[in-house]
């Protein structure tokens, strides 16, 4: 079963019967056993784009345009799950909290990988990031063969487009496309509304660069917020310092920032007498900017806000609910198709929320959704002197996590030596927070800590959430886990099979090929003498 890392034989705790018992071996992709999957994502033949389009164009001129919703999406950069109405301490998200509690808040919202690029292209897609070839790495492309959900709105009348930060960062054209997957750019959601044809429905992608470092964390925007470090919380995975909880603050204000500007968004469509019948979504591309949150897959990396709100078809008991089904963010872009009325294409593996949206229930819905999948490749292609990527897979379930890191060997944040736009580790984003960890990497009380982020990992890893929500106890070599480690494995070996993951087929080493598309290189360097303690080089 387990063809990269060899499982050893421990003794079996009765006490995890019920947790064997609780996985019925179903997919959460398909709602079909992983094994009977394979056949049905062959079929997509090279016809099949033509009857996709053929068929959005047939539900365009069959559909009333005035019945058909328009989609808000609200795609935040680098937000984890800290809102107000999440119960963060020091932060506070109206807008959010509004369509949350009018809506439907998912709870168990997961980014398929914790990276930009690849990210988006899952949202785009509807697909995990190991299908999308060389768009499973940052500063990539997308193929132009593979479809993506606003064009095919478009085709089925839909006016689409974007501002700011669509599909990103990349190089557009080395896939073949000739414009951004997210659709034509605007300057903002106004110039939008008033180029849209009179009556069009719209799919409207507004892509904040909140709260990313490069749009700028400052004291003075922090003030403005109003917004005390005294007051945030520190995860336990990183110091306790003024440093940190300054760096924290300035982050909270810049996730203040986005919720604001997505207030102004609701503004414009009540005023335009369009909200009632407009699917308003707010998420992020993956969760925050510090260490061993985003480009790992950690809760703090992948766990990310999701709230749904279509108020025309959300009164009563339909709002306010609060539900804990494990979704992906690519489900949102079958959920869109589905709302819109427009066949979704054989090459999308992702399920529509909509069912979910239009129930009355809460906590858990629709019984396949027990596990997230999750999955990393290449994040910076410089951190590491040959130019390749740190490639994890993962299951996530209501009480574990389980990842499998294909390259153990490697610096999982970077080579130490190697510093480019990021500095050294550049998998992890330059801030206030990194560089306290690297300056103070051999202080007792720190060097726990900087291991956890930038020391090697195993080959396998695995957390008993119930007791380590942080996940920072490793017990994949503990014996009395060994039958949760092994089911987790297999179950996850058996989604990557069915959905033709290279890793699984032996051509894994294409990610680490693929063009970097940036313009900035790397340098070697002598890494700190506190780092140097600390991980014990030479």
């Amino acid at each position: 079963m387990n063809r990269f890392f060899p499982l050893h034989l421990f003794r079996v705790p009765q006490t995890f019967n019920g947790f064997l018992r609780s996985f019925p071996g179903r997919s959460v992709r398909s709602g079909q056993g992983p094994r009977q999957k394979r056949r049905a994502l062959s079929l997509a033949g090279p016809g099949s784009l033509a009857l996709i389009a053929w068929m959005a164009g047939a539900v365009s001129l069959a559909a009333d345009d005035a019945d058909r919703p328009n989609i808000l999406f609200a795609f935040a950069d680098d937000w984890g799950v800290h809102s107000s109405i999440h119960g963060t301490p020091g932060i506070e998200t109206p807008t959010f909290d509004r369509v949350a509690e009018a809506g439907v808040r998912f709870d168990r919202a997961f980014i398929d990988a914790p990276s930009c690029t690849p990210a988006r292209g899952a949202v785009l897609t509807g697909q995990p990031i190991w299908r999308l070839g060389p768009g499973a790495n940052l500063h990539s492309t997308l193929p132009a063969e593979i479809p993506v959900y606003p064009d095919l709105l478009e085709e089925a009348g839909y006016s689409v487009g974007y501002t700011r930060k669509g599909w990103a960062p990349g190089n557009v054209g080395a896939g073949g496309r000739e414009r951004n997957p997210a659709g034509p750019s605007f300057d903002d959601f106004a110039a939008f509304l008033e180029e849209r044809p009179e009556g069009a429905p719209f799919a409207f992608w507004f892509g904040s660069q909140d709260p990313h470092r490069s749009r700028g964390y400052s004291a003075d925007l922090r003030r403005e917020m109003g917004i005390d470090p005294d007051e945030v919380e520190v995860p336990p995975y990183l110091p306790d310092v003024d440093e940190v909880r300054r760096d924290i603050g300035n982050y909270f204000a810049s996730v203040q920032r986005f919720d604001r500007e997505v207030g102004e968004l609701l503004d414009l469509l009540e005023a335009a007498g369009e909200l009632e019948n407009t699917v308003v979504v707010i998420s992020s591309d993956h969760s925050w900017p510090f260490p061993r949150g985003k480009s790992n897959l950690y809760d703090a990396g992948t766990h990310i806000p999701l709230a749904i709100w279509w108020p025309e078809r959300m009164s009563g008991d339909r709002g306010g609910r609060v539900v804990t089904d494990f979704v992906h963010a690519s489900d949102l872009a079958a959920t869109f198709l589905e709302a819109a009325g427009v066949p979704q294409p054989r090459e999308m593996t992702a399920r529509s929320l909509l069912p979910i949206v239009e129930s009355e229930r809460e906590g858990r819905v629709q019984g396949f959704r027990s596990y997230a999948l999750l999955a990393k490749e290449r994040h910076h292609g410089h951190s590491r002197r040959d130019g390749s990527g740190y490639p994890i897979r993962g299951i996530r379930t209501e009480d574990f996590l389980y990842l499998r890191n294909f390259e153990p060997d490697r610096w999982p944040a970077g080579d130490p030596d190697v510093s480019s736009s990021q500095g050294i580790f550049s998998d992890t984003d330059a801030g206030p927070s990194k560089q306290y960890l690297i300056d103070h990497a051999d202080a007792p009380d720190v060097q726990p800590l900087f291991l956890l982020s930038f020391g090697k990992r195993p080959a396998e890893e695995l957390y008993d959430l119930r007791n380590d929500p942080y996940q920072m106890n490793n017990l994949a070599g503990d014996p009395a886990y060994r039958a949760v480690r092994e089911h987790l494995a297999g179950i996850l070996e058996n989604e990557l099979e069915a959905l033709e993951d290279p890793r699984m087929l032996g051509t894994g080493d294409a990610f680490d090929r693929y063009p970097y598309h940036v313009g900035y290189g790397f340098e070697i360097v002598e890494p700190p003498e506190p780092v140097r303690r600390a991980l014990e080089l030479e």
